[in-house]
């Protein structure tokens, strides 16, 4: 073994990818970009009700002519500690969202939002986007308190006394047996500190870039994601980004996770080729799972929601790749504007 920002690394292995992508690429003439953010924040404190700040953009780029705001959205929800919804606000208004309040913000939220929005999850919208991506946001959300634990008398070891008990094990990829994040027991062995700050989402030479965004305070946690489509060669080509951050207590932006995937699918909505590029992730075993994004070309990418939950599980996966390519569900949807 040998050791990578304190966590010991196979020799076997590469350390953790620490390369987060600097700018967004340019836009494309004749092209589509999805852009999402959903902002965690604790108005009360670290440990009170977590505030969820979402908003989301279609935006075209055409060939000739000014770029056009296809769709948006905003969302507003806020879950108590144990993740149960207890409100929820959206622009656009769907009435029958407001049946999620009550719920729990884990992995059977989605079945919940496939009865109360079908709409919203069949047209593919800015807003199904956000609402899928409350049960991860939820779920990451904890590490903040690894960033601000000193802020907080006993936070630290009431943490190190939880993680100690929970057993990882065959979860994911970087949690494979004998992984280096893991005690011989199979409980994480402590936070990865392979956290680089990132450049700004935003391309400072286009305000158009991306979407605008809340201001935030000083603790608050994101997850980003940005998807652009383009046609070319009688293909549909794919970029897409997917990054999770935290603000530390001096004000550093810390990215957790983050992909980037190109991809190509057939005129007929089939994907056809798709590379998965880990440039941050926590442990060394993490990018193990990347390859296995091919599993899924062939696949209707309306179907990627379903088909990647299906072929990419326990140490063959990574649940932030999938989280990314699961996102790629809506690129035939962006893609109907650039047939307009």
């Amino acid at each position: 073994m040998v050791f990578e920002m304190g966590v010991p690394v196979p020799a076997t292995l590469r350390p953790p990818p620490s390369d987060p992508v600097p700018v967004p690429p340019r836009r494309r003439p004749g092209s589509v970009r999805r852009t999402s953010t959903l902002l965690m924040t604790w108005p009360g404190g670290l440990g009170t009700d977590l505030h969820l700040d979402g908003r989301a953009r279609d935006l075209l780029t055409p060939s000739e002519g000014e770029p056009e705001v296809l769709r948006s959205a905003t969302l507003h929800v806020v879950t108590d500690r144990q993740r149960q919804i207890l409100s929820l606000d959206a622009d656009p208004v769907v009435s029958d969202v407001q049946r999620l309040v009550g719920c729990r913000a884990g992995s059977n939220l989605r079945t919940a939002i496939a009865e109360q929005a079908l709409e919203e999850v069949e047209a593919g919208t800015p807003l199904h986007l956000l609402l899928d991506d409350l049960a991860g946001s939820t779920l990451i959300s904890g590490f903040a308190m690894a960033l601000w634990a000193g802020e907080f008398p006993g936070l630290r070891e009431r943490m190190t006394s939880a993680g100690s008990q929970q057993v990882m094990r065959g979860i994911c990829s970087g949690f494979r047996d004998g992984s280096s994040a893991l005690t011989p027991e199979g409980t994480i062995r402590g936070i990865s500190t392979n956290t680089p700050e990132p450049g700004p989402l935003a391309d400072p030479a286009d305000p158009l870039s991306w979407h605008a965004e809340p201001p935030r305070p000083p603790m608050a946690m994101r997850r980003a994601r940005r998807i652009d489509v383009w046609g070319e060669d009688g293909e549909l080509h794919v970029n897409a980004m997917f990054r999770d951050s935290c603000w530390d207590p001096q004000g550093r932006e810390n990215v957790v996770h983050e992909y980037e995937l190109l991809g190509r699918a057939g005129a007929d909505g089939t994907l056809r080729s798709i590379t998965a590029v880990p440039k941050v992730l926590p442990y060394a075993e993490c990018p193990l799972a990347a390859a296995n994004a091919a599993w899924l070309e062939g696949t209707p990418l309306r179907a990627m929601r379903a088909e990647v939950l299906q072929r990419l599980r326990s140490t063959d996966c990574c649940t932030h790749l999938n989280d990314g390519l699961r996102s790629l569900a809506e690129v035939p949807v962006l893609a109907v504007a650039l047939e307009a």
